[in-house]
């Protein structure tokens, strides 16, 4: 195999990377997703490594993510002309350069193709890339891949590789190799216990990510949006996401059996886990619960073993992800703001973190954290709290030195002629 060093330098702004191959889902429990070619040929290697990851027991979402992740790397070895079982580390080098300079792929949905080119500057600011919302405060996805992406490319595919040089199906050496002081010896050898875990063995490739404190909905922002909601369906979803912290994929996935009104408990499938575990809900969610039931009730099957959310239109099918998120993308238009479904669990976990009267442990074990630092981060102060805190210490700083002095100040201030005497040399 051709040394590291030894290939003809790459222009990288010349290289095209086009939009061919798919990552398809299919109704087969053995294969969830396959990663398809530009001529529609499963990707053997993909396909082996997906089958390894339904072995160790990851769910059909995490297969799904490592597919899209190992289809950016495909795409870009097509285009460079570069088999997968002969990429070097000069590929993995520039494919990483590549993430960090390229712009994204522009994908237009179908339904806005015909107005795409009329939209210019009448493009709302909630929807140009970069931009900070006017509401929220966060910013939309920018024209260049964010470094959670790059970072989640990196783990990807240094676990890709390695599987296929465990098995002797791929190159010898990995071309997402580790930092070059960690690659020996043992991870975390000589770890202090009074210590926290650290990542010792880090990815060369791998991008720094600032630490982001999660982002919550304020009380009266949650109230507007609330009333905003269009049926009792979601009403009750938004309900229970904001009073459990359960993910949206964990909610979704509950069962008609699974809620228990008189005990105010809705039973979810942990997303890592696996684990079903009841988490107490507001009485208020189970009322729009109920309402929604009600409404119904003769359309879709009610069993306990049938799915507890539908869709509101026919033909009636159990409600997915990509359904509840555009249902909350579409309040969100409405009130011109960008938050997510998951902001909704951000929101549930400050709320209890902040309660004097509720352990952070419990918090814990509502939110499904396997760690308790991880539950820590709620602790911290909203950026939100924190500029208000600061602007009224200005404010009462303001009104101390526009205070006329009082009487019991000017009582027992010193005379002026003593300070004379004192500092000036004056005569007593």
């Amino acid at each position: 195999m051709t040394g590291w060093d030894e290939r003809e330098p790459r222009d990288l702004a010349m290289l095209t990377v086009p939009m061919v191959g798919s990552v398809v889902e299919t109704d087969d429990p053995w294969e969830p997703y396959r990663l398809l070619d530009p001529a529609g040929v499963v990707v053997a290697s993909v396909a082996e490594y997906l089958k390894d990851l339904q072995a160790i027991g990851r769910p059909e979402t995490t297969q799904r993510s490592y597919a899209l992740a190992l289809l950016r790397w495909y795409r870009f070895l097509w285009a460079a002309e570069i088999p997968w079982d002969q990429a070097t580390r000069v590929e993995a080098r520039d494919f990483c350069r590549w993430m960090q300079v390229a712009d994204k792929p522009a994908r237009v949905h179908w339904r806005r193709q015909n107005t795409a080119a009329s939209a210019g500057p009448s493009v709302p600011s909630a929807r140009i890339p970069g931009v900070a919302n006017p509401v929220t405060g966060k910013r939309s996805p920018g024209r260049k891949y964010a470094a959670t992406t790059r970072l989640h490319s990196e783990t990807v595919l240094r676990s890709f590789y390695d599987f296929h040089r465990d098995s002797d199906s791929g190159p010898m050496v990995n071309p997402f190799p580790l930092v070059r002081e960690r690659r020996g010896g043992r991870a975390h050898a000589h770890h202090n216990p009074m210590e926290p875990y650290r990542a010792e063995r880090s990815g060369l490739y791998r991008p720094t990510v600032a630490t982001r404190l999660p982002r919550r909905i304020p009380d009266d922002r949650f109230n507007e949006l609330f009333a905003r909601l269009p049926s009792h369906r979601d009403r009750a979803l938004v309900a229970f996401y904001v009073s459990t912290g359960a993910r949206a994929s964990e909610l979704l996935g509950s069962r008609g059996g699974d809620s228990d009104a008189g005990q105010q408990l809705i039973t979810v499938i942990r997303k890592g886990t696996r684990a079903l575990q009841p988490v107490p809900a507001s009485p208020d969610s189970f009322v729009w619960l109920r309402l929604y039931q009600a409404q119904m009730q003769g359309i879709v099957p009610a069993g306990r073993d049938d799915p507890l959310w539908w869709t509101l239109r026919r033909p009636f099918r159990p409600l997915t992800y990509p359904a509840a998120y555009r249902m909350f993308q579409r309040v969100n238009a409405s009130l011109g703001a960008n938050w997510s479904l998951h902001d909704l669990r951000h929101t549930a976990a400050y709320r209890m973190a902040r309660d004097p009267d509720m352990p952070l442990t419990d918090v814990q074990w509502v939110l499904g954290h396997a760690q308790l630092t991880t539950t820590q981060i709620y602790l911290s102060p909203v950026p939100e709290e924190v500029i208000a805190s600061v602007l009224a210490h200005h404010a009462r700083r303001r009104e101390a030195r526009e205070a006329p002095p009082t009487a019991d100040t000017t009582a027992t201030a010193y005379r002026p002629e003593s300070l004379n005497v004192l500092f000036s040399g004056g005569a007593a």
